[in-house]
């Protein structure tokens, strides 16, 4: 009976899932609605009754919101300051001369990659989007490539860097030192990383698209080699421009991530703080950030006009949180349904190599319950009891875990939404392209990595 249960509870996602696909490909349904009845399928075919179904899907349709609608909101606002006051394009052209022509992709990725050891993966990709897009109207590169860089990197530390929570819960679960286990994390991701950047720059040339002039959306065009702008001499093309110094325009950035930096860190070890938890809350330092933006780059504006700045930011975020909320929906559909714990039960008893088992379980939790933290948690809890029958070593098997937590970015994750949403992909096939694809490079990439590591050295 619990056999047929499993079966039927991941029956349940399968059918869910093609039914989100065939709506959002195949007929004029939104992929919202396509999203909450994908999630209510899911739920009843798994086992759900309708009353557990409904609260399911408004509970996690409001805990995603709660943690990423204010986020979303404040960095919009920032990000429109950004870019009407024209710092986000002296950043643009600051990054150019730093890291020399034709090399964006590689900036971006780098930031990402540095950024989210203390920062929030969805919450950095707000907060530097401004860049990507002034970067893409200043180089001529597709907008979605350089955001694409900008997320890996933000990824790839977020899943397999201590201290954020999804690498350290692995450590503390699976036994292995923190500084060890930030070391093999940055070890592991180099060639991935590497191999993502280039996917990225394919994607430029896959879905090419430049902010549209007036800030409102992007224009897409058939990408041609004579749209990228060779950029000689930066300080030539700045001096006809009336750009904010460079200080004023990095400021809004900065800050907020210094705060959240300090909290983190001060968490880590062990400082206790209202003061330091309160100023380090992503809000509280995005709220700050726009303070800086409008005092310090929008200070000669008047009141009305930086209201109407914020606005014209604010009207496209509806939609990204409508969608953004009700992937974090379908996330706990299949988490309240047992969904995830069937498919870990499932792998744990084929026989496959070792290695295999905590990226599977990892891979698996992720494409069903969205979210790369709790993935990592249930692989890891999953694998710890079978490290010493199997004879796997835990830095292995907490690097494995973390290369399937990268997998599957899709359509129950936030930070697939919000990426849809930041760089204007409303193709399924485009926006499967861009963060499924490049997450799945990362994670297949990383465990060939893990594997060599495994039959070389352990």
């Amino acid at each position: 009976m619990a056999e047929v249960s499993s079966t039927q509870m991941i029956l349940g996602l399968v059918i869910g899932i093609a039914v989100l696909i065939f709506l959002s490909m195949k007929t004029k349904v939104h992929t919202f609605i396509a999203l909450i009845f994908a999630a209510m399928i899911t739920g009843l075919i798994g086992g759900m009754n309708v009353s557990d179904v409904l609260n399911s899907i408004k509970t996690g349709f409001g805990n995603t919101l709660s943690s990423s609608g204010i986020i979303i909101g404040l960095g919009v606002m920032m990000g429109a300051i950004l870019e009407k006051s024209g710092a986000a394009e002296q950043l643009a052209f600051s990054v150019i001369k730093f890291v020399g022509k034709k090399k964006e992709e590689w900036a971006l990725g780098i930031t990402g990659y540095i950024v989210s050891i203390p920062v929030f993966a969805d919450s950095a990709l707000v907060i530097l989007t401004p860049l990507a897009k002034a970067l893409s109207t200043v180089s001529g590169k597709s907008a979605v490539s350089l955001g694409l860089s900008l997320a890996i990197g933000l990824q790839m530390t977020h899943t397999f860097v201590p201290p954020t929570p999804g690498p350290l819960t692995v450590a503390s679960i699976l036994d292995v030192n923190v500084g060890t286990m930030i070391m093999a994390g940055i070890i592991t991701t180099i060639i991935p990383f590497i191999a993502c950047i280039y996917y990225c720059k394919w994607m430029g040339t896959k879905v090419y698209q430049l902010p549209a002039p007036d800030g409102d959306g992007y224009i897409r065009k058939e990408f041609k080699k004579e749209f990228i702008k060779e950029i000689d001499n930066v300080e030539e093309l700045m001096k006809d421009k009336d750009l904010p110094p460079l200080l004023l325009s990095v400021l809004p950035i900065l800050i907020p991530l210094i705060m959240i930096f300090t909290d983190t860190v001060c968490g880590f070890i062990g400082i206790e703080s209202q003061i330091i938890e309160f100023i380090g809350s992503p809000i509280v330092a995005l709220i700050v950030g726009v303070l800086l933006a409008v005092y310090g780059l929008a200070r000669d504006k008047d009141k009305n006009t930086v209201m109407s700045y914020m606005e014209d930011g604010i009207k496209s975020t509806g939609m990204i949180m409508l969608i953004t909320g009700a992937g974090g929906a379908l996330g706990f559909i299949v988490k309240d349904s047992g969904i995830g714990t069937a498919l870990g039960e499932l792998v744990v008893s084929l026989p496959i190599p070792p290695v295999l088992i905590p990226f599977i379980i990892a891979a698996l939790m992720r494409i069903s319950l969205g979210s790369a933290t709790v993935a990592l948690t249930t692989a890891a809890t999953l694998t710890q009891p079978l490290l010493a029958v199997v004879g796997l070593d835990p830095i292995i098997a907490a690097m494995a875990t973390c290369a399937g937590g990268v997998a599957f970015s899709y359509f129950n994750d936030s930070g697939f939404w919000v990426f849809n949403g930041m760089y204007g992909l409303k193709d399924i096939k485009d926006q499967m392209y861009a963060k499924f694809g490049v997450s799945m490079v990362g994670s297949i990439t990383a465990l060939l990595v893990v594997i060599i590591a495994n039959i070389l050295f352990f």
